[in-house]
């Protein structure tokens, strides 16, 4: 596969599932700001210095620090074939500065897929979403049930009970979804305009059903 592609979707919309999907079934990077932030951190290099400071008091890092740091990642040698954006751009400002460094290099992006889900069937995924404190693993009690009611299937003899997020509650994620459409509202409208913009519906559809979808895209695009 040889495509640059921006997958887009409010929180709980399956975005990042699918993004690895098509990483997988391409052979191509499936990249996020969070990985980025992480490697440089850990590597101690210049740029991770930069965001250090935003990350340590808890601030967003600035549009175009976070521009500059994706752009030095696609330029490296296994994007050659193409990458997966996953969580950026996240505002008009971001997608914009990211089609300005982009069309320096002339290694502009083929697509922006957005994946949409009304927000009454988002809060319920969400709210539905419970984690292991001591291992991490997601479980959805609508769609990935434990076997055993409220607690992790993969501690043993130990029974650890699954616990809710405070950014799943109802109230939170209804909060997370209105500034999700005040900032991404315009990002749609610009993707659009440019011509890159293709919605996939993934209301009611197994991620198996959308990741058919996307393939069907990425078909009548040319793209293999």
């Amino acid at each position: 596969m040889s495509a640059r592609v921006v997958m887009l979707g409010a929180p709980g919309a399956g975005k990042g599932t699918q993004a690895k999907r098509i990483a997988e079934l391409h052979g191509i990077p499936h990249i996020s700001t969070g990985d980025i932030f992480r490697a440089h951190l850990e590597r101690g290099t210049d740029l991770g210095q930069q965001v250090k400071p935003f990350l340590d008091a808890g601030h967003l890092v600035p549009d175009d620090l976070v521009c500059r740091i994706v752009v030095h990642r696609v330029r490296e040698a296994d994007c050659v074939n193409g990458y997966v954006l996953d969580g950026f751009p996240r505002s008009l400002p971001q997608a914009q500065a990211l089609q300005r460094e982009l069309n320096v290099e002339g290694a502009v992006l083929d697509v922006a897929i957005n994946l949409a889900v009304p927000d009454d069937e988002l809060v319920e995924r969400l709210a539905a979403r419970r984690s292991c404190p001591k291992c991490g693993r997601i479980y959805n009690l609508r769609f990935e049930p434990p076997r055993r009611n409220g607690y992790c299937d993969f501690e043993g003899e130990e029974d650890v009970a699954l616990v809710q997020r405070p950014d799943d509650q109802e109230s939170t994620v209804r909060e997370r979804l209105v500034v999700y459409h005040r900032t991404t509202e315009p990002l749609l409208a610009f993707y659009r305009d440019t011509g890159l913009l293709r919605q996939v519906s993934g209301s009611g559809k197994s991620p198996e059903e959308v990741s058919a979808q996307i393939e069907e895209i990425f078909c009548a695009l040319g793209v293999n």
